[in-house]
């Protein structure tokens, strides 16, 4: 098993949202805002290849909603998923299974791209396999107010269309070396994948503990539809991780990519921060 980062993008988004009920006097001083309260994330996806199969997890935003859509999150930085991928020496082509973890446009938004023909749609990965819970899918269909607005039929629908969309129905293996857990606080069906990698378990967490500094039971992201189902899972998920020494890889952290765990006073905290590189 190999595995590689792939950065789809670096955007900005408000300080508050990332936090929830954490007042910015606590988070500022460990992420400081700028004067628009806003502040540093990245899109990090994950490449694995087991040998046989090609598998990326999640695949940022994209580029088909408009302008002024993407001015509200302040994009910046040359990294993105065709630079990713050549750095590393892989194709699109190569592709063969996409690990969607939810369908939110910030991770589903890569997935597909505006056809040659206007008001057509084609997958950015041409002979991959694409997959989603089936509960995500269907909480996707019937969008609730708080999340629809990161809901675009244009980034998931062609893929169903045309039949390169499968659904994940229970937690359990997707293939030798990954498995994959469903949490339910952050959206409902939200796929967290858990990798052997190198005699450790690496776990990418995605949006259900997107930075390094959300550890804290308590620093819910606001985005999150049920925060105290969050926060319940996270406690449940740190106890299991701390005493098996998981690796943590985060999707949303710009400055910090993966880190183990330690047990203190204050609860479950990172112990070492560093690379995929340093495993």
């Amino acid at each position: 098993m190999k595995l590689f980062p792939i950065l789809a993008e670096h955007f900005k988004m408000d300080g508050g949202a990332c936090f929830g009920v954490v007042p910015k006097t606590i988070w500022q001083k460990f992420l400081p805002a700028d004067e628009n309260n806003l502040v540093k994330l990245s899109s990090r996806c994950l490449l694995a290849d087991t040998g046989n199969r090609l598998i990326l997890i999640d695949t940022g935003m994209g580029n088909k909603q408009s302008e002024k859509y993407f001015s509200f999150f302040h994009r910046f930085g040359e990294e993105n998923l065709e630079s990713s991928f050549r750095k590393f020496g892989y194709s699109f082509d190569q592709v063969t299974d996409v690990i969607l973890t939810h369908l939110h446009f910030d991770h589903v938004g890569g997935a597909v791209k505006k056809g040659e023909q206007p008001d057509t749609f084609e997958a950015v990965f041409p002979n991959a396999n694409y997959y989603v819970s089936k509960a995500q899918w269907d909480w996707a269909q019937d969008a609730n107010p708080r999340e629809s607005a990161s809901y675009f039929p244009e980034n998931y629908l062609p893929l169903f269309e045309n039949g390169q969309l499968e659904f994940i129905h229970d937690e359990g293996p997707f293939c030798e070396g990954i498995f994959l857990e469903i949490k339910n606080g952050h959206t409902r069906g939200l796929i967290v994948p858990v990798i052997d990698y190198k005699g450790r378990k690496v776990v990418f967490t995605g949006d259900f503990i997107a930075q390094v500094h959300n550890l804290p039971l308590p620093y819910v992201p606001g985005f999150d539809v049920e925060p105290l189902v969050s926060m319940k899972e996270k406690e449940e998920f740190l106890e299991r991780a701390v005493e098996n020494n998981y690796v943590l890889c985060f999707q949303h952290d710009h400055f910090n990519e993966c880190c183990n765990l330690v047990r203190t006073d204050k609860g479950i905290r990172q112990k070492d921060l560093f690379t995929l590189a340093d495993l």
